[in-house]
């Protein structure tokens, strides 16, 4: 393995790494920095117990730098924990949403709510859409459903391998496919240009992950839309 003949950097979750360890093919005495990437996330998907086992692990006199797209008491905590007086750099960000026009579509059935979600994917035939499920199986239920329509589309989730995943993306990224379905955790840190539309077709738990959600468009300056399907009677 490359990782047993020596390798500057190491990019891993911190489940893999922990078993990786376990296994001797790392030795974390050989590593003076580490960086924790979206930290908040780490810790919404149950990974700080075995953050703190790697931690514990590494060198005393190390280099640590935590990303978080949120800084709530909990996080704080963890930070002093893990941090030795440490420097906070917070990014200025425009207001969330602020170049993303954002609607709410209201469905009563299940087949109204699909056939909304059809209705609206004719209004613009050349966009780019990326749409939220809450589960894998309605990702791939919707996907398959818009394919026997005829669209370009693929479902992005947590059941396809990583080479699988990958090739999805980058099939998305180069305009091969037109429409995205994907869960939340799947979607987490993808970066695609020039997408147009997001479609919460299932609503978000959070308000941080409708944030996170919504993001995905109106990058680089540009202006998008974001469409939420919610369930009962127009207000």
């Amino acid at each position: 393995m490359d990782i047993k003949r020596g390798v500057h950097c190491i990019v891993a979750t911190p489940g893999r790494l922990k078993d990786l360890y376990d296994r001797g093919v790392i030795n974390f005495s050989d590593y003076g920095h580490v960086v924790l990437d979206e930290f908040d996330r780490m810790l919404d998907m149950g990974f700080i117990h075995d953050i703190k086992e790697i931690m514990a692990m590494l060198p005393a006199e190390k280099q640590t730098l935590l990303f978080s797209a949120t800084m709530s008491r909990d996080i704080e905590r963890h930070v002093h924990s893990f941090l030795k007086e440490p420097v906070q750099v917070t990014i200025k960000s425009e207001p969330v949403g602020s170049r993303v026009a954002q609607e709410v579509i209201f469905f009563t059935t299940g087949v109204d709510k699909k056939q909304k979600l059809h209705d609206l994917l004719q209004k613009d035939k050349e966009g780019k859409y990326l749409i939220f499920t809450r589960t894998k199986r309605e990702a791939d239920r919707v996907s398959d459903d818009l394919s026997d329509l005829g669209a370009s589309v693929d479902a992005l989730h947590g059941d396809k391998s990583q080479n699988l995943r990958q090739r999805i993306t980058n099939n998305f990224r180069t305009n091969k496919i037109r429409i995205l379905i994907a869960t939340d955790v799947a979607a987490r840190g993808l970066d695609i240009p020039d997408v147009t539309h997001v479609i919460n077709f299932d609503e978000p738990a959070t308000r941080e992950d409708y944030v996170h959600r919504i993001g995905r468009t109106a990058r680089a300056g540009k202006a998008g839309t974001a469409y939420t399907f919610v369930r009962g009677g127009e207000r």
